[in-house]
């Protein structure tokens, strides 16, 4: 399981989602330019020590992501976490090897990104809200995913969740 980041703005958020990674398993990438530097004080300070638990990839651009996926990642799926979407997020059936993508707090992301989503899931919200923090729509997403794709198996009757080493 994968979490991108397209050119995230908000450093704060960022450290957040890269804990949640590190916490959770997940691969974590970062596609530049961010709206900050990789040694900003606030992203450390979100993510605290985690981070140095955390599989990180950072991609110059979105073109060094779309290779890296071609050649490391062929048959991940891309999905787009947007609020233009008509596909609920817990809906959607995951696999162990999909890309969960979000986008820059400020403008999500430009139409050829959009276009290149394998698919487009959004989180319900209330009529006339915007949208959810980043941070907490990635968790809640990677939560359903990683129900699904990895944990399915252990959640059976009295079966206990055990946290891997």
């Amino acid at each position: 399981m994968h979490i991108a980041l397209y050119q995230p703005d908000i450093a704060q958020n960022a450290g957040t989602i890269l804990r949640l990674c590190a916490c959770l398993d997940v691969n974590a990438h970062i596609i530049e330019p961010a709206g900050f530097a990789a040694s900003d004080r606030t992203m450390r300070r979100a993510g605290m020590d985690y981070l140095d638990h955390v599989r990180l990839h950072r991609h110059l651009s979105w073109t060094a992501f779309q290779e890296w996926q071609r050649s490391e990642a062929p048959a991940a799926r891309l999905l787009l976490l947007t609020t233009r979407s008509d596909t609920p997020y817990f809906a959607y059936p995951y696999a162990e090897s999909d890309i969960l993508l979000l986008g820059r707090e400020s403008a999500g992301v430009p139409p050829d990104v959009h276009a290149a989503a394998d698919a487009r899931l959004s989180v319900p919200m209330r009529s006339g809200m915007r949208s959810l923090n980043v941070a907490v729509a990635a968790a809640m997403v990677a939560g359903e995913a990683l129900r699904q794709a990895r944990w399915a198996a252990d959640t059976g009757p009295g079966a206990r969740v055990t946290p891997q080493p």
